[in-house]
């Protein structure tokens, strides 16, 4: 089988698609990575073929930046079209809000897998939260942003009956676990949870030893701190510092996504930008993240609590689910607040007991090598369009 993996070339999206990949070439299969030019060496060290998908396209077609995905949705329906032809794709392999990507494996009629994040964002076929409001609204705004690229590709309107249908490809991969959904609730048939999917660059140990000499030289428990894009929201950094001044810890901040750091010249915070988190996550006690799906889930992998500061996207969705698990304590919008609900969640043992319990499950789930399995199991029994 020849398969193309197109996910978003964002580190969230691209590492656990990765993994996949690298299962699926230990299968025997031919795997290509069409990315931007950024992540080609991380392709690259991952072990499989990288695609610049500039050579089909601008490269901001696999960007998840400032609404990157609706903007060139049309440019990256053409780029994936024409790199699976030049495969000879058998499958694509894609991330949730490549809408492009959808439209050119209906265009090929091979099948589209869709990896998601660590929480199911639309509504639930029955039950759900008491959001079932902001869900629909969200799902009809992203339906909307769909059907305005199929007509700009000259594709039919279809008509679902559900309407996230469109958006779930072939087969939806959810990378959390049921314990993050409502209890009652009714998932599509489509969605499959496979678990975190965890992979990531190897550390750079010279890095790490000196992370690891600072936080035993501070000799206060580590919060590992990881920042989202903001949204508009507030930024976390007055609360940062006021949690990490002459307070009882101390914290490493990675960056991630978030903009310039503003760290107090008194604060026991030490600031990153790594293209890993592992060994930065297993220094820590706890947790504490905007709740985008790539810390949640690794904190989560190593039985940590987590205290959730929200601000767009899929953040609230996931903050709300690790709350509602018992996993997670909320960040107080006022910074005089910050050190103790840090503190009381360090040392609340439900908090740790839960994590412990949520962590074991994740740890065991199929992964890569079932979310693999799936992959290829479309490749020769997809599933009829009528059927979805």
């Amino acid at each position: 089988m020849r398969v193309l993996l197109c996910p978003l070339s964002n580190p969230g999206y691209l590492y656990s698609t990765l993994a996949i990949g690298r299962e699926l070439r230990a299968r025997g299969h031919l795997v290509a990575v069409l990315c931007g030019p950024a992540a080609m060496a991380t392709v690259t060290l991952a072990g499989l073929l990288a695609l610049n998908v500039e050579e089909y396209g601008p490269a901001e077609v696999l960007s998840v930046g400032t609404w990157h995905w609706i903007a060139e949705g049309a440019a990256q329906h053409t780029a994936v079209l024409e790199a699976a032809r030049d495969l000879g794709a058998d499958a694509l392999l894609t991330s949730i809000l490549c809408h492009g990507a959808l439209l050119a494996a209906e265009r090929l009629d091979i099948p589209a897998v869709v990896l998601g994040l660590g929480a199911w964002l639309w509504p639930y076929r029955g039950g759900g939260p008491g959001d079932g409001a902001e869900r629909e609204w969200r799902v009809r705004e992203v339906r909307g942003f769909y059907d305005e690229i199929r007509s700009g590709a000259g594709m039919a309107p279809r008509r679902d009956r559900h309407p996230e249908q469109p958006l779930l490809g072939s087969v939806f991969l959810l990378r959390g676990d049921p314990a993050l959904e409502p209890p009652g609730a009714e998932l599509p048939g489509e969605v499959v949870h496979v678990g975190p999917c965890p992979w990531e660059p190897p550390p750079d140990p010279g890095t790490v030893a000196r992370i690891e000499q600072r936080t035993r030289r501070v000799g206060k428990p580590v919060v590992y701190v990881h920042l989202g894009r903001v949204f508009g929201g507030d930024s976390l950094w007055p609360r940062l510092n006021a949690a990490f001044t002459r307070g009882p810890l101390q914290a490493v901040v990675e960056l991630g996504r978030s903009g310039r750091p503003d760290p107090a010249p008194a604060a026991d915070l030490l600031v990153v930008r790594e293209p890993w988190m592992d060994p930065l996550v297993a220094l820590a006690s706890l947790v504490l993240t905007n709740a985008t799906s790539a810390p949640v889930l690794g904190a989560l992998r190593h039985g940590l609590p987590l205290v959730v500061a929200p601000n767009g996207s899929e953040q609230p969705v996931l903050a709300a689910a690790c709350r509602r698990a018992g996993v997670a304590a909320e960040f107080p919008s006022r910074p005089g607040r910050a050190a103790e609900v840090l503190t009381a969640a360090l040392a609340d043992p439900g908090l740790a007991r839960r994590a412990g319990r949520l962590g074991a499950r994740l740890r065991a789930s199929p992964g890569a090598p079932e979310a693999a399995r799936i992959v290829l199991a479309q490749c020769s029994s997809p599933v009829p369009a009528d059927q979805r």
